[in-house]
């Protein structure tokens, strides 16, 4: 498993246990024949009916699966998750709705709860149609192994490029309660999530209005998972889901105040470690950065500046040469539509100050234009570890924001040549 290096946030505390850790949480993991020996069929599960919330791809080719638990989720309200690996069941006509809603009332019926209690997601190849008899029996088999220590064969079975499973939990504390938060996802290519191929679900045992979990949700996705670039492509099934049973107790939290933003603090702990996961395994990955912008005017032009410098192919080949191509990091924030001074601007690989004022560090117009102070082999040092930050200065303002993403390998093109043979 891949361990978030996220450290805790005040009063949240990292706990082993991902989707399972919140009370009245069971999950299990199973092979159903889609894949030809891996898991591939994940539940997860509430004892009582939770509320529940959901940010979706905002690409137009959205995937049945995705339609389907859209329109669940109109009520706010949820009791179970199903999800499949190794087929998308997107592009697939009115079979693949047909499909994702066997795979609701499948689970509904072993689990006895309404249809439109259960969510479904998918992920894997685009345009191929579900073996659905294989998939039902599956869900038969996954509800049959429920487990309060479910969640790593949970997190296992909704793999498909991932090197690693990648699951979190913290605890903390609400109202005088002890409350915790878990989730697992996937994710490793076609990551350019912009909602919200990448799934996240997320549990938790505090008592909270489905309005206020969905504003905290979007909230938190937007400072973490919209942070995150792999390659630029939006998936049709990228999906993150939040269901709260509020087993811990405390007090109901339907308005906002302090309660509201510690849970709001712990939820990010919870969606930035994974967000972060999925970088540290995207396709052919060798190092994972991340790009700072501070000094900007806005919050909003810090995100776009910094996921625009992320998500460029020119930087992150840079990145993988550990090229201290600093003339590409300038030219991706210049294109990111936010006004801001070049000519003001700071660039730093590391702690090595690569560009002073929209310039080489050193660069001497008096003297031909010479470069004598770019200290050129302590930024290629920077560039050759593998965690590696980047830092761009606009000096203009007080807001600051964070990217996050990997280099782009020669082996992300092998993998991705041969997706579906």
């Amino acid at each position: 498993m891949l361990e978030s290096k996220h450290e805790a946030q005040g009063n949240w505390q990292s706990a082993p246990g991902g989707v399972t850790l919140p009370r009245g949480f069971k999950a299990s993991g199973v092979h159903c024949g889609i894949k030809k020996s891996r898991p591939d069929l994940a539940l997860i599960v509430s004892e009582k009916q939770a509320q529940a919330a959901g940010v979706f791809t905002s690409n137009l080719v959205k995937a049945a699966p995705v339609l389907v638990t859209m329109e669940h989720l109109k009520s706010g309200l949820a009791g179970a998750i199903v999800a499949n690996s190794g087929n998308a069941n997107a592009c697939t006509g009115d079979t693949g709705l047909r499909d994702a809603r066997i795979m609701a009332a499948e689970a509904a019926c072993v689990l006895g709860i309404s249809p439109q209690e259960v969510l479904v997601a998918s992920t894997g190849v685009i345009g191929k149609a579900l073996p659905i008899d294989n998939v039902s029996e599956g869900i038969r088999i996954a509800a049959s192994g429920l487990s309060p220590k479910g969640s790593s064969e949970a997190a296992q079975a909704i793999l498909t490029t991932d090197r690693t499973t990648k699951e979190v939990a913290v605890t903390g504390r609400i109202c005088d309660r002890n409350v915790s938060i878990g989730g697992i996802c996937k994710g490793s290519g076609m990551i350019h999530p912009n909602m919200a191929t990448m799934l996240g679900f997320i549990t938790t045992d505090v008592a909270i209005t489905h309005v206020m979990l969905k504003k905290a949700l979007v909230q938190s996705v937007d400072e973490s998972f919209n942070m995150i670039t792999v390659d630029g492509d939006t998936s049709t099934n990228d999906m993150v889901i939040a269901m709260a049973n509020g087993l811990a107790g405390n007090t109901v939290i339907d308005e906002e105040g302090s309660d509201f933003q510690e849970f709001c603090r712990g939820l990010r702990v919870v969606t930035a470690s994974l967000a972060k996961m999925i970088v540290k395994d995207g396709e052919g990955a060798t190092k994972f950065v991340e790009v700072r912008v501070v000094g900007a005017d806005t919050v909003d032009d810090a995100r776009c500046i910094a996921k625009t410098v992320a998500s460029s192919n020119l930087v992150k080949t840079a990145i993988f040469g550990a090229d201290p191509n600093w003339g590409r990091i300038l030219a991706a924030a210049g294109r990111a539509g936010v006004d801001f001074r070049p000519d003001l601007t700071d660039v730093y690989i590391g702690d090595v100050l690569v560009a002073r004022s929209g310039k080489a560090n050193g660069f001497d117009e008096a003297g031909a234009g010479k470069a004598n102070g770019f200290d050129e082999a302590g930024a290629r040092n920077a560039l050759a570890k593998t965690d590696i930050e980047i830092t761009i200065d606009l000096k203009s303002g007080s807001s600051a924001a964070s990217a996050w993403t990997c280099d782009l390998t020669y082996d992300y093109v092998k993998i991705n040549a041969s997706y579906t043979s």
